[in-house]
């Protein structure tokens, strides 16, 4: 079977998860799109994703970083972290990775999941879901806008939002009434050899994105995990290159790093 029809056939069994972005009516798989019963219809892409934006947006995420950042993930780098989440995903039926850029977080995690686990990943960075559609097929992989997602009401019993901005209604709306959002936060000590390097001895602290979650979510549980990760030269090389910190400064910036650390909170609200 092709890969296009392959993907067609994973689309059309997990159809009743989505809704029409636009008018929010139900949708159904018809040969190679999406329509819903007002007839607005979204391709399925050949290379397994479909886009559900209204109008192309442009960001700085492109190819170079989400391919960077896969081979860093593909390393190694955040296995402890997929295995502290997996643990905590365990006994979900659908899981949707909102902002999943090139996929691997959630394809590790899935990996890691004992029982059977509908994978759902929304990224807004088309680059992003072409890159986890190159490399991970059981999984629906969608282009959309974390403000307006293509998911019925209370589709998902698990939402992770890993290192990615947050929509907390939209993420409410999209949660059945006992599903949880794991949402991953830098702490202090996150990439902080790079920061150094980079910026000298700037200080991080996430209080305000914890209470920003707090406000909109109950807080039932908050883990820290954090490690230092050893480095080669090509790591380094994929590391400068997959993150923001990096955007401002010189093209050609030249960081020698032997480890780096890994300091994240794992936050897991619930509806209140």
């Amino acid at each position: 079977m092709k890969k296009i029809d392959q993907f067609k056939a994973y689309m059309k069994k997990h159809e009743w998860l989505f809704q029409c972005p636009i008018c929010q009516e139900a949708m159904s798989v018809e040969e190679n799109r999406y329509v819903c019963g007002n007839n607005h219809s979204f391709d399925i892409a050949k290379k397994g994703y479909v886009n559900f934006m209204m109008q192309p947006v442009k960001t700085k995420y492109d190819k170079t970083l989400f391919e960077a950042r896969h081979h860093i993930i593909e390393s190694g780098m955040y296995s402890p972290v997929h295995k502290e989440i997996a643990e905590l995903v365990e006994g979900s039926h659908h899981l949707v990775d909102l902002g999943c850029g090139e996929g691997s977080h959630l394809a590790h995690i899935r990996q890691r999941v004992p029982n059977p686990l509908t994978g759902v990943g929304l990224d807004i960075s088309k680059e992003g879901v072409m890159t986890a559609a190159k490399n991970h097929l059981d999984t629906v992989w969608c282009v959309g806008d974390l403000a307006q997602t293509p998911f019925k009401g209370s589709a998902f019993d698990t939402a992770l939002n890993f290192l990615s901005p947050a929509r907390y209604d939209e993420f409410k709306r999209i949660l059945s009434p006992e599903g949880r959002l794991i949402k991953v936060i830098p702490n202090s000590g996150y990439l902080k050899e790079l920061r150094e390097a980079v910026y000298g001895d700037e200080p991080y602290d996430n209080q305000d994105t914890v209470e920003l979650f707090e406000s909109n979510m109950k807080l039932v549980d908050r883990k820290r995990v954090t490690y230092q990760m050893p480095l080669n030269q090509d790591l380094v090389t994929s590391l400068v290159k997959m993150t923001p910190l990096t955007w401002n400064v010189e093209e050609d910036l030249d960081v020698e790093l032997n480890e780096i650390t890994v300091d994240l909170d794992i936050l897991v609200g619930v509806r209140e």
